[in-house]
């Protein structure tokens, strides 16, 4: 229904000089969806209120309303275009007036939690990028022709907008920062299993694919197909306003991350624009932690001496510091899945020992999912994913070495009938070819190497395919970049 107004709307943004990237293209979008949905939700809840013979107090004021500026009618109801604001007008108006007052609801926001400071937090992170006012006004008016009415139209305007993310990690590598496999997602919900009531986190949000995965699984089931009115009204409100949380520190993300979750149903996401690491781990107290804790941190990032003091175990490492965050954060039986670096496993330096050493005896460490060169486009290191569970040491370590029997890259992407046989297995911590249990009294004590050493088969070393050669070379240039970065500044 929508899928080739998306396509149009790309096609002006790609003539658009100020728009280079599918980075720009996503942002673009994001904040003209995001101001159209609010006129919706606006006009629909204003509808509800006359019904009932209340009056509706509007968020945003009528000379700023989406229906005034974007998409005026006449009386009949066609499109005003005497009135639409066109060329340098329409520039000046948004640039000038409606990003400041837009921006201005982070200071005039009684609380945090509202959708108020979320408008005021998404306008003071993004900026209009379109140079030409004729431009924007055709991009508007696309956009005006997408309506969020109903239940099916956001579950359409929701795969659509994934697909634009999906886009926008493919097409670099800080878009790539930003993107996980969705199939890998739903398989690490589908082991952690969580249930209405339970409140679930991630510290590094990202486009928040984690929490729309799980909001989709509590609310359809896990295959999807399930209708929402199995659920109560209180299960509803549960999943709107008590169940999922988020901090995100980079702004193109945030303002991503809470359009994502918007599209997936979430009116108001707890998404709070902060560097989770920043937070001084001795402070964390009961009321802070959560039930699940879903994540892929960045890795290969280094952290400040300032930033690491907060962590009882020094690291410049940006993924084994978000690890200590999740443990920390995670209750007394709670359970969690996490994308790390395989490196993690079997790194010889102290900080990787004391956190193995950690993990294990903090945790109940029960599977490591290894997952294949390729999984992640862009990243030219492998990853595994942890699940454990807080409050009891690890007993076995259930291994499953992903193996999909082909090469994964852009055009062949990790697809959800290739983590089947883990899920099922999982479920029993089945031997197989692929699977494998080690007990925690045969890992060594002094090192607590962890490494995947798949005792059905003999390593060979493999023929690297040439997408995941060039992912590595350049995951490599970006360090030489920052290392570079880093020189320039002492001197």
């Amino acid at each position: 229904m929508f899928e080739q107004t998306f396509r149009n709307i790309d096609d002006v943004l790609w003539k658009e000089a100020g728009c280079a990237t599918e980075l720009d293209y996503t942002e673009q979008t994001s904040w003209m969806l995001f101001l159209k949905y609010m006129d919706d939700l606006e006009f629909e809840r204003s509808q509800e209120a006359e019904l009932r013979g209340q009056s509706y107090q509007f968020i945003i004021d009528e000379d700023h309303r989406w229906s005034r500026w974007a998409a005026p009618r006449k009386a009949d109801g066609s499109f005003d275009h005497d009135n639409a604001l066109t060329g340098d007008d329409l520039i000046q108006y948004v640039n000038f007036e409606l990003f400041p007052y837009l921006r201005g609801f982070k200071e005039r926001a009684s609380r945090t939690d509202t959708i108020e400071y979320k408008i005021g937090e998404i306008f003071g992170e993004i900026r209009n990028k379109f140079a030409s006012g004729y431009s924007l006004r055709d991009a508007l008016e696309l956009i005006d022709c997408l309506s969020f009415g109903s239940q099916a139209e956001k579950h359409e305007l929701s795969h659509l907008y994934e697909a634009k993310i999906r886009n926008m990690g493919n097409a670099g590598r800080n878009g790539g920062e930003y993107y996980t496999p969705r199939p890998l997602i739903r398989a690490m919900i589908k082991v952690i299993n969580p249930r209405i009531g339970e409140r679930i986190y991630d510290a590094a949000a990202g486009s928040a694919g984690f929490l729309c995965e799980a909001h989709d699984y509590l609310r359809y089931g896990p295959d999807g197909e399930g209708d929402d009115r199995r659920l109560s009204t209180a299960d509803l409100e549960t999943l709107q306003t008590r169940t999922f949380y988020a901090k995100e520190k980079k702004s193109l993300p945030y303002v991503i991350g809470i359009m994502n979750m918007i599209l997936h149903g979430v009116e108001t996401p707890n998404i709070v624009h902060t560097n989770s690491l920043t937070e001084d781990l001795s402070q964390i107290q009961e009321k802070d932690r959560y039930d699940v804790i879903l994540a892929n941190p960045p890795f290969g990032g280094k952290e400040r001496k300032e930033i690491q003091q907060n962590f009882p175990i020094k690291t410049g490492e940006t993924a084994f510091l978000f690890l200590q965050h999740f443990i920390k954060y995670l209750k007394a039986g709670g359970r969690a899945a996490v994308v790390i670096k395989n490196t993690f496993l079997s790194n010889s330096d102290n900080a990787s020992r004391a956190l193995r050493k950690e993990l294990l005896e903090s945790c109940n460490l029960h599977t490591i999912l290894d997952c294949p060169g390729g999984t992640f486009l862009g990243a030219g290191v492998k990853t595994v994913v942890l699940f454990f569970e807080k409050g009891a040491p690890t007993q076995n370590i259930w291994y499953y070495q992903l193996d999909p029997g082909r090469s994964l890259g852009k055009t062949n992407p990790l697809n959800d009938d290739d983590l089947k046989d883990f899920v099922a297995r999982q479920a029993n911590f089945g031997d197989s070819d692929n699977s494998w249990t080690v007990s925690i009294d045969d890992v060594d004590t002094e090192t607590f190497d962890l490494s995947v050493k798949n005792p059905n088969k003999v390593e060979e070393a493999p023929l690297r395919d040439p997408e995941v050669i060039i992912n590595e070379i350049e995951t490599l240039d970006k360090e030489s970049e920052e290392i570079l970065e880093g020189i320039r500044g002492m001197l």
